[in-house]
């Protein structure tokens, strides 16, 4: 058999399965079109009793279930794609079709173009509305109000640390937090520049900045470094000033059509930024959840060993443990806790109890799915 009827034969068996493949997701969307009338039919039925946004949300966007089925879909997985591209083509399916349930709006730190922006796509899918908003406190306000679904918004990253504006937010907010999403942030030079020794001027944010800072050393000692509110801020003022490049990422470049450059500046290659998903419902346990709550205690010895004692009792594995001023007194502190489990689970449960009769307060801000890929 010669190479071109070799591969004609097997173009004939592509086309033969995307058309079984397509006929199946449309299936897979009219199943997704009977649920809407189901739960549309049980929202107007309680439509005089139940009219907080949070029954909305809970009847139609479910966490706890499109984190099990994507871990399903890594599980049963043999290649040869690999489970990052498998779980993205399953994501924008299951976006696609939530999406003839109900659009979802999602607030993210703006403008378009951001990390932050990114991280929402991975997490929701392409088909939902992402709101480009000024501040994260513009995003817990615009949730809480119910003019938004969800919001997303930075809170640690591998290198630089804490977001701590976001961690402040949470004291005051009722928000709980509903997912979260890591990204692995890859920096871009982008400019109208062809040739770098040209630039006088950097622009990023003040972390990407600082990611990058052995690569500026080395390569763009001569140009000046401004920090902006956010690497689409920086791409943007790009575009309005000659002699400037931004740092920023591939999603900017292509809403601010600029050029990249250089490609992966960052210092550490492993760079990842963790954002958290905030809504105004509980979600239901997943199979692996992640919990993270707020504690505050007196300032006096031995006080942090008592809080984290029931953990240990319990055999509850500790993530993450932050501080920050509680802002009621001086050298008063709170403390934010990532442990594994979900908030109804026994040993959680007890811990919880336990730890209530330790501190002086005790405000879980939610148990989630933990980060699928």
């Amino acid at each position: 058999m010669s190479e071109e009827k070799e591969l004609l034969k097997i173009r004939e068996k592509i086309d033969a399965l995307d058309n079984e493949l397509h006929t199946l997701i449309n299936q897979r969307a009219g199943l997704a079109q009977e649920v809407a009338k189901i739960k549309n039919a049980a929202i107007n039925a309680h439509a005089g009793e139940q009219t907080d946004v949070q029954v909305v949300q809970t009847q139609f966007y479910r966490p706890e279930r499109e984190a099990d089925l994507l871990r399903k879909v890594m599980a049963r997985n043999k290649g040869p794609l690999r489970d990052e591209e498998v779980t993205r083509l399953f994501r924008e399916i299951m976006s696609a079709c939530l999406a003839l349930e109900k659009t979802l709006n999602i607030g993210f730190l703006g403008p378009e173009g951001t990390f932050t922006q990114s991280a929402a796509l991975k997490h929701f899918g392409h088909s939902v509305k992402t709101t480009p908003l000024a501040t994260i406190s513009e995003v817990f306000r615009e949730v809480e109000s119910g003019n938004l679904d969800y919001g997303v918004v930075p809170v640690e990253n591998s290198t630089e640390g804490v977001i701590n504006h976001t961690l402040d937010l949470f004291m005051q907010s009722p928000l709980k937090i509903s997912g979260e999403v890591e990204l692995r942030i890859h920096h871009h030079l982008l400019s109208k520049i062809e040739n770098q020794s040209d630039i006088k001027r950097v622009y990023s944010h003040q972390q990407s900045l600082a990611q990058c800072r052995e690569w500026l050393d080395t390569h763009l000692p001569q140009a000046e470094r401004i920090a902006v509110s956010s690497n689409a801020e920086a791409a943007k003022r790009v575009c309005e000033q000659e002699g400037t490049a931004a740092i920023a990422g591939e999603t900017a470049a292509e809403v601010y059509h600029l050029p990249c450059l250089v490609k992966n500046i960052e210092d550490d290659p492993d760079n990842t930024t963790r954002f958290l998903i905030i809504g105004l419902h509980d979600v239901p346990p997943s199979g692996t959840n992640k919990t993270t709550i707020l504690v505050s205690a007196g300032n006096k010895v031995g006080t942090l060993y008592h809080l984290l004692e029931p953990f240990v009792k319990n055999k509850i594995s500790m993530n993450r443990i932050e501080s920050r001023p509680s802002r009621r007194g001086m050298w008063d502190y709170v403390f934010f806790i990532d442990i594994n489990g979900h908030k109804s689970d026994q040993d959680v449960s007890t811990a919880l109890s336990e730890l209530e009769k330790e501190a002086m307060t005790v405000k879980v801000l939610g148990s989630y799915p933990t980060a699928v890929l």
